[in-house]
Parts: structure tokens; sequence; C-alpha cells
């Protein structure tokens, strides 16, 4: 139970623990070395007392994407960071990179829909949040102080009590590490799972020429299809733009890559749930197979693979 989360993380006994996040083949030293020394913290992932290690949640990943591929399953799959905690705190903070918000009141009117797409996300997909040591606990003062602590700053605490608070469970069925959906939308195993499947590129803007060159670079040719929306407020203004959307992405389409920012939560539910296909908030490695990394404003963590 997403109730429990807080505790688990605190206990020794818990479902939920801290755990370096090491994958096979991933390399975030010059990552670490062009940014602040403590984002090495955030290597320091939440992992399910059932997982072994970060090869295991790819593994898991890969194979919930296969399934979903071969059955014709609906199955998205959401990333969450700062922006989406300042978001479900109604502040304006989520306006980040992008345009996300135009008022905290915009906020507060899509929230029923977010919470809706949040409890189907939670039943048919997964969520991947960052949840590192940093964003959620100091160990020595307790859970009550750390909620104190938390309570007014939108962070990895809030967004686990605005889950409970909205009746949505987090469990190791549901649940992945922020960065084992960046470290598997960039490998080798990803890009040979879509060698000759039909994938839509979902965003303000797309390169399908660079998005081929990218994939070839694994020796994978899939077919890619873009589909357009806005560059902002897909958050706040989603039903708006939710039928044309559907209407632009091919009926043959096996799986899409999302890049909406805080909106890509409801986009990917719909969409998904629309074409029974698996949707993935691909954020940071959409930019990057369309060769447009500095939208990012640099590189990020589980990105770099040995090839």
């Amino acid at each position: 139970m997403v109730g429990s989360v807080l505790d688990d993380i605190l206990t020794p006994d818990g479902d939920f623990h801290f755990q370096r996040l090491i994958i096979e083949g991933i390399n975030n030293g010059d990552v670490l070395a062009a940014n602040k020394r403590e984002m090495a913290n955030e290597e320091i992932c939440l992992v399910h007392r059932t997982i072994a290690d970060g090869n295991a949640y790819l593994r898991k990943l890969q194979d919930r994407v296969q399934t979903g591929l071969a059955q014709r399953l609906p199955l998205p799959i959401v990333r969450f960071a700062d922006g989406e905690y300042a978001f479900y705190a109604l502040s304006l903070d989520c306006n980040g990179l992008y345009r996300q918000a135009e008022s905290a009141a915009a906020i507060k009117a899509a929230l029923p829909l977010h919470i809706d797409a949040l409890k189907r996300l939670s039943r048919e997909g997964m969520i991947a949040p960052l949840i590192f040591p940093g964003n959620i606990e100091q160990r020595r003062r307790g859970l009550r102080a750390l909620v104190s602590r938390f309570s007014k700053r939108p962070s990895a605490s809030t967004f686990i009590k605005f889950l409970e608070k909205s009746g949505i469970p987090l469990t190791g069925d549901n649940y992945l590490p922020f960065y084992a959906v960046y470290a598997w939308l960039s490998s080798a195993p990803f890009a040979s799972l879509m060698n000759g499947k039909q994938i839509c590129l979902i965003g303000s803007e797309g390169d399908q020429e660079a998005c081929r060159r990218w994939f070839a670079r694994f020796d994978s040719y899939p077919e890619i299809v873009f589909a357009e929306i806005p560059a902002a407020y897909v958050a706040t203004r989603w039903p708006t733009m939710k039928d044309q959307l559907l209407a632009n992405i091919p009926a043959n389409t096996d799986l899409c890559l999302v890049g909406a920012g805080i909106g890509a939560l409801p986009v990917c539910v719909d969409v998904a749930a629309a074409f029974s296909i698996p949707v993935i908030d691909a954020g940071h490695v959409f930019n990057m197979m369309n060769d447009r990394v500095d939208k990012s404003n640099g590189p990020r963590l589980y990105t770099h693979h040995r090839l």
C-alpha cells in the first residue's frame, strides 16, 4: 500500500529500500563530471525487495513491453520527478524547461483528470518516480520529522502523500525507478525489440530521419511516424487536444514514445487505452532520438551505454 511506502523506506523490514541502481554496461561518469557532484546521490534509487538490481528492473520492463506488444495490451509507462511533484502541489515551480501550467487555478482544475489517469496507470501500467535519499528523507530524524520537513516543499515525499490521499497504490508490480526507463529506452535490447515495428513519436517536434539514424546505430530499423501535440500546456489542456492526436496516430502503430512534459501522464494513459499498445513517456531519450539533447539542458544519468 502506498500509505506504508514512507515507513518501508525508514525500516529495514519494509517492502521498499534504497539501493544503488547498478546496470551492466552503463557509464554515468561523463554525466556526473559535467554536473554538480550531488547528482551522484540520484544513483541511489528506491528498490522493491523482490528486485535484485537495476538489470532485473530492465528485464522486467522488457518483459512487460514484449507482452504488451504480443497481446495488444494497454501499457502506459510514465516517469515523475520535480516538475510533476510541483504540479500536484499546485506550484508553478512546475514550469521549468517547458510551459506546463498557466496558473495554480489551471492546475487545480486539471487535477481530477490527472488523479483518474494515475489510478488507471497504477492498474494497467508502471509508475516511475524519481525517489532517492536526497528528495525524501533524513533517516536520523524519524518519519514524523520527515513528513513535517517536506510537507511544504514539493518533492518525492509530497508526491507519495498525494498518491496516498488519492487512493493510488505504489507496489512491487507497478513501480519502476525513474532511471530504469531511461536506461532501457537507450539500450540495445529496446532497439532490437523495435526492429521492424511501427513506432509513433508523440511530441511538439520530431525529426524522423534523426530517429532512424539513432536506431540504425543498433542495427534496428523500425517504421517511424510522428504525431504532433502543442509545445505548451498539455498537462492542463489535454481534453482539447486528445481527439486530434488520436486521429493522427496510425491504427497499426505498435508502440508510442511520448515527449509531453507533465502532460505525458494523460497522453500515455489515453493513447495506450485507445490502441491497446505500450505507450512510454520517453522524455530525455525522446530528445536524444531527435538529436535535440539541448532541449534537456544536456545529458542525463543512465543514458550512456558502452556499445
